[in-house]
């Protein structure tokens, strides 16, 4: 019993700083969010869940979840504010060594959740990605140690509060725990994380062999359901690749014959001044003209209706739709 809480000392100690660092980095979360600037405004730049949209197109396994939200606004800000909270309160509670081995599995859920969401976003460094699996490492490895040293826990333990003699509270709070009895499960749960590590690193960048790849680099926009119908032309248009912090600027979208001859043609200076109906949004970020093209942020996806004159076009001939960024980028559909 004495050298367990030797061990449960030393290692502590140890981890005391990555505890307090930790802590703040999720706490931080909700203190910019909502005290130095209000991002749960839907209505305002930097909504908090317009970046959430950010992560719809290449996220892993939550999709479905992703695409629900984002397709119903009211859900989406709960959804946020929840999120916000509970960012805020597991973070605090664990600067403080509050119940901290609790905590350390909130720490533990959040990062699983922003792994498999976001682990494909970063444009440098592999951000998203990096924020995630050190996150699960870090929320293991303080449910591990606990906390002692400048901790509520401790402070109850002085003070000999009741709750503090439970088995429970040795699980949820803070203690010296028998971790040889549970070594083997520990080992089964670091395999997993390391597991966990490799295999996201490779889907999302591959990291662990063949080509390296980066889907925050380049703007990529997918075109489906490419319809001419009576007097209008409509497709569905996507932004699933790109810098999260600004959009895919638009400059040109066409229509060809195969002979190569213009059927429509349009620059930037027409998108930024397209009306709201031709452009109907699906999810919360938005496609919008901006003051010299059409902005199609991240995860944005729209279906387009622009008017043709189908008098000089006939239901034989193959016409091919181009979009075109102010990168030099195309993408184009046939019909």
């Amino acid at each position: 019993m004495i050298q367990q809480k030797k061990s449960f000392d030393t290692a502590s100690l140890a981890t005391l700083s990555l505890r307090l660092v930790v802590g703040w980095t999720y706490f931080s979360a909700f203190w910019r969010r909502l005290i130095l600037e209000n991002k749960l405004i839907p209505e305002e730049a930097g909504y908090i869940g317009e970046k959430f949209n950010h992560f719809l197109p290449n996220s892993l396994g939550l999709k479905p979840i992703i695409e629900y939200l984002v397709t119903h606004p009211e859900a989406l800000w709960y959804a946020m504010v929840t999120f916000t909270i509970v960012e805020g309160i597991v973070g605090l509670a664990l600067i403080l060594g509050f119940f901290t081995r609790l905590m350390s599995i909130g720490i533990f859920l959040l990062a699983f959740g922003i792994l498999l969401a976001s682990g494909w976003i970063g444009t440098t460094c592999l951000d998203e990605w990096q924020i995630g699996i050190l996150g699960l490492a870090a929320g293991f490895t303080l449910f591990i140690t606990g906390s002692n040293y400048l901790s509520l826990d401790s402070y109850f333990i002085s003070r000999k509060f009741r709750f503090t003699k439970t088995k429970w509270f040795k699980f949820l709070g803070s203690g010296p725990l028998n971790l040889a009895a549970y070594k083997r499960l520990i080992l089964v749960i670091v395999a997993f994380i390391a597991g966990l590590t490799l295999y996201t690193n490779q889907y999302f960048h591959g990291g662990v062999f063949g080509t390296l790849h980066n889907k925050s680099v380049k703007p990529k926009l997918e075109i489906s359901n490419f319809k001419m119908q009576n007097t209008e032309m409509t497709f569905d248009v996507y932004r699933v690749e790109g810098v999260d912090v600004y959009g895919s600027f638009l400059i040109g979208i066409s229509l060809q014959d195969s002979s190569g001859k213009y059927l429509l043609q349009l620059h930037g200076a027409d998108l930024a001044k397209l009306p709201a109906a031709t452009i109907d949004n699906h999810y919360v970020a938005k496609i919008k003209p901006g003051a010299h093209s059409l902005i199609i942020p991240l995860g944005a996806k729209a279906t387009m209706r622009l008017p043709i004159d189908r008098k000089t076009m006939s239901d034989k001939e193959h016409y091919t739709l181009t979009l075109t960024d102010i990168s030099g980028l195309t993408w184009s559909a046939r019909l």
